[in-house]
């Protein structure tokens, strides 16, 4: 996406790079790790994106969003990305609320992906439980970095 730039700070002042991101794929995710920052999300919307989920996204970027396609961050034969990791291994963090939606919505062909569009599929309540679903694995150190980059904005 636009505006994905390689590094984030988080609350310690510690760089969060792309490298350090990449190599979390083995680390406590939060559903093993107790929560310490409020999300904006309910849990009831995270039982419904799982579902959401299930029958819409796990095809591309897997069942609990770790991606099918590993490693995600280099080009395929046809000369694209593979979906991403929306777990918090990726960059799905470096994106707000808004952007997130905005590619569930259009897809992601307008900037040389192959996501289609849901807007005409998913209800928005649909697309917010979706993204509540694969945020509830991301840690509380990538959702922090992630509301420090204007996440909800």
């Amino acid at each position: 996406m636009a505006g994905c730039s390689d590094d984030a700070t988080d609350t310690t002042g510690k760089n969060l790079d792309k490298t350090e991101n990449i190599t979390q794929a083995k680390a406590v995710t939060a559903k093993e790790a107790p929560r310490t920052i409020e999300r904006w999300y309910k849990k009831e919307q995270v039982v419904i994106g799982q579902t959401v989920f299930s029958q819409n996204c796990a095809i591309c970027h897997g069942d609990k969003a770790q991606g099918v396609i590993h490693p995600w961050n280099r080009k395929l034969e046809s000369g694209l990305y593979p979906p991403p990791p929306l777990n918090g291994i990726a960059h799905a963090w470096h994106h707000p609320l808004k952007g997130l939606l905005y590619t569930i919505q259009n897809g992601g062909k307008a900037i040389g992906g192959q996501m289609p569009g849901f807007k005409d599929k998913l209800t928005l309540e649909e697309q917010a439980s979706a993204i509540a679903y694969f945020q509830d694995f991301w840690s509380d150190k990538i959702y922090q970095a992630w509301l420090n980059r204007g996440g909800l904005k």
